[in-house]
């Protein structure tokens, strides 16, 4: 199918950002109908008079065309004209990418929680090319399940965000690294907030989480997310729609998470799930001012340094309740950077928010190489036995290689990684991820009954003391060590000096800000 679509785009001659719209736009229609035909015969009356509500259904007027009976069941409703089946055999001649638009339109004047959601570009296609993509996508077996579709959607999100290069990673966060995220924060029931929430695929794990634990999400899970483009924000809508799931997403209209809060998130959320752009600059911190201190959204100061690091993850610590966990991607020189913003990370350390570090290696992203780190945040860790201590795990050494220039984590070492994380906290491990591959790989490194214990090369529980003496460093590496034997690879030491490299033009961007600030004082002093 992604073939298809990929012939679509060569044909058509447009990129990924023009033609990913439209294609995930019918395969949602596809999932869509598919639901309603099953909604729809279960109010249908049976042939024999019973019928959903049961005997003497017949009698009564039928409910299967009215959209409150669907969105009971979240489940949205197709009026006749906008069904896949009746675009699918348009007649010969017909104008297709107007049919489809009209299509679109009347599923959000019968969807609210759609509006202004779905596709309407596909005009811009000739009726020739939009017949071979309706034909295609309809080749999808409807007999697939549910999840199984959200798998499709998800998948097309992926393969969107490898085409489109750097672009494609403001909207998509490969979902080995969002699972993991999800096992160690274990969403089973609350307030979930995502401040960069891109296409939603945070909120998507997260139910499934959820599911796979034999809850409802729809139930469980009350999601708010934030998104600053909106075209992204659309995309969110709709993959929160094709599982089923609704959501306050606000997006577009110049929202931004540094200046705004739609939310009033301060406080409020058991769980915060993010994936921010890493390093920004050119942040107006004049408008942040109102902001700052206890209790606000930047609780411990705004960093001296043009970069935006540390405002991201305040946002993410401030909105969370007293019991709130966080799971966050961050770039590496967030655990290192000095000067002020060692002074925020300190106050953070001190605080006993900071849970779990994992370091992740290269190659883990579409659309860039570099490494990172995944930050989990626990305020209620401040009253349990862990409070003085921090979780380091060092995941480099972890992965799938999926082809030459792209790894991921399967089920079973994403399983195996949370159950570390469950097993420092003192929780019993949990195999719905990974089973006997995570299983066996526990008990080979804890022993037949697992319990914690610091592993070389692996994972450490260091000290918020030992942490003081690294300088407030969060870098994993310097405190889970090297693996007896274990000897420092050629692409290790890539990595190491390409951190280094990254803290270096940190330190210098800092020096330039000091030089600057330097210069100014000395002509003040002068022309006094």
């Amino acid at each position: 199918m992604w073939n298809a679509a990929d012939q679509f785009r060569a044909n058509s001659g447009l990129t990924a950002a023009q033609y990913s719209a439209p294609v995930l736009g019918l395969i949602f229609l596809l999932f869509a109908e598919t639901r309603f035909a099953q909604r729809r015969a279960q109010l249908l009356p049976s042939p024999t008079g019973g019928g959903a509500g049961g005997g003497g259904a017949s009698r009564r007027t039928s409910r299967a065309d009215e959209p409150a009976a669907y969105h009971a069941e979240s489940v949205i409703f197709l009026p006749e004209n906008a069904r896949f089946a009746h675009l699918l055999n348009l007649p010969e001649g017909a104008n297709v990418g107007q049919a489809i638009n009209d299509a679109m339109a009347e599923i959000e004047k019968h969807n609210p929680q759609l509006a202004g959601v779905l596709p309407r570009t596909f005009q811009i296609f000739t009726s020739t090319l939009l017949k071979e993509l309706l034909k295609k996508v309809s080749e999808i077996p409807v007999s697939l399940d549910y999840d199984a579709f959200g798998r499709i959607y998800e998948y097309f999100l992926g393969q969107f965000a490898r085409t489109e290069g750097q672009k494609g990673g403001e909207f998509y966060t490969p979902s080995s690294i969002v699972r993991l995220l999800v096992e160690v924060i274990e969403p089973f029931h609350g307030r979930i907030l995502d401040p960069a929430c891109g296409s939603g695929g945070m909120f998507v794990q997260s139910a499934r989480f959820v599911s796979e634990h034999q809850k409802n999400a729809a139930d469980e899970l009350f999601i708010h997310g934030v998104e600053k483009t909106d075209d992204t924000g659309r995309l969110a809508r709709m993959n929160l729609a094709i599982h089923g799931l609704e959501g306050d997403i606000r997006h577009g209209g110049h929202i931004n998470s540094y200046y705004d809060d739609p939310h009033e998130a301060v406080g409020k959320f058991d769980f915060v799930l993010a994936n921010p752009p890493f390093n920004v600059n050119a942040v107006d911190k004049d408008r942040l001012a109102s902001d700052v201190g206890t209790g606000r959204r930047f609780p411990f100061g705004v960093p001296r340094t043009d970069n935006a690091n540390m405002l991201w993850i305040q946002l993410f610590y401030s909105s969370l309740n007293a019991q709130g966990r966080a799971g966050f991607v961050m770039a590496n020189s967030a655990s290192d950077a000095r000067s002020s913003e060692q002074e925020i990370r300190k106050q953070l350390i001190e605080a006993r928010a900071v849970d779990v570090m994992v370091a992740v290696g290269p190659n883990m992203f579409y659309t860039v190489t570099v490494a990172c780190t995944l930050w989990f945040l626990d305020k209620g860790k401040q009253a349990s036995d862990r409070a003085g201590t921090i979780l380091f795990i060092d995941a480099r050494h972890i992965y799938r290689q999926v082809d030459r220039a792209h790894r991921d984590w399967t089920e079973a070492q994403i399983g195996f990684i949370a159950n570390i994380v469950r097993l420092y906290r003192g929780e019993a491990p949990d195999y719905t991820l990974g089973g006997d591959d995570a299983t066996a790989k526990l008990i080979e490194i804890f022993g037949a009954k697992p319990s914690y214990a610091d592993i070389p090369g692996l994972c450490k529980a260091a000290t918020v003391k030992e942490i003081e003496t690294q300088l407030w460093s969060v870098n994993p590496g310097l405190y889970v060590g090297v693996a007896p034997g274990e000897e420092v690879s050629d692409a290790d030491f890539k990595e190491k000096l390409g951190a280094l490299k990254e803290e270096l033009e940190v330190l210098n961007a800092q020096a330039r800000e000091l030089e600057a600030t330097i210069g100014a004082n000395v002509m003040e002093i002068l022309e006094a």
